[in-house]
């Protein structure tokens, strides 16, 4: 679908001339010539929605700055370049304020508007989540070639999956939740025994050498650092 680009401003030719270099670079233009006339063509009912609105400050009764503000005010998160000749710090930090995205002040050469139109829509294209990330929304929990799966409780190591001990389980999710972060013998007594007191270090110490073992390859990602504790280490090879 091509990109749609709304046009305010009072100056017709000025209008027109970014109409014609626009369309010539493939965007789908509509243009007014005040805010009114926007307004109007914003809730026209006709289902035609800009990705991006270019828009004048000084226009007859309702400014620039006031459609701005209108439709920030009402939820409409559409990006705004102002094309203005006011040019002072003052305006701009208060377009900024009245939400634009950019500022462009006149006169202007047409590649600086157009650069600057699809660094604005590069910056508002919603960006799909990460693997990790959307792993991460879905209950796993990746480190390396670990897959942790805390909705079932599973682990898999380079697409094996391991067998663990709730203890051993418990360990391995305290450390991926933080990886990096080096855990105190202590820290770990206390999360995954809080209510046995015939617990030790050497305990620890031995659940770590198991689940190592139990993990393969993957289990080099477990390393201790004499002093502070383990960790999980997911670029460690």
């Amino acid at each position: 679908m091509m990109t749609k680009v709304l046009v305010v401003d009072d100056e017709q030719d000025l209008c027109e001339i970014l109409r014609f270099n626009l369309e010539s670079e493939g965007y789908e233009v509509q243009t007014c010539e005040g805010a009114e006339e926007a307004l109007k063509t914003l809730d026209g009912g006709t289902g035609w929605r800009p990705d991006l609105i270019l828009l004048d400050v000084m226009m007859g009764h309702l400014s620039g700055f006031e459609l701005a503000q209108q439709l920030r005010g009402r939820g409409d998160n559409t990006p705004i370049i102002f094309l203005t000749a006011r040019d002072g710090h003052d305006d701009q930090l208060k377009g900024f304020a009245y939400g634009a995205d950019d500022y462009i002040t006149k006169p202007f050469a047409f590649d600086t508007v157009l650069a600057r139109i699809k660094a604005v829509l590069k910056r508002s294209k919603p960006q799909p989540p990460s693997h990790a990330a959307q792993a991460e929304a879905d209950g796993v929990m990746l480190c390396g070639g670990l897959r942790i799966d805390t909705r079932q409780q599973s682990v898999t190591a380079q697409g094996t999956t391991v067998e663990l001990t709730r203890r051993e389980y418990m360990i391995l999710c305290l450390m991926a939740k933080s990886p990096n972060h080096y855990f105190s013998r202590e820290e770990i007594m206390t999360s995954v025994w809080p209510n046995d007191a015939l617990v030790n270090d050497r305990s620890v110490d031995v659940h770590i050498a198991r689940l190592r073992k139990k993990l393969g390859p993957e289990g080099r990602r477990i390393v201790n650092r004499t002093g502070f504790g383990y960790a999980l280490c997911p670029d460690c090879n």
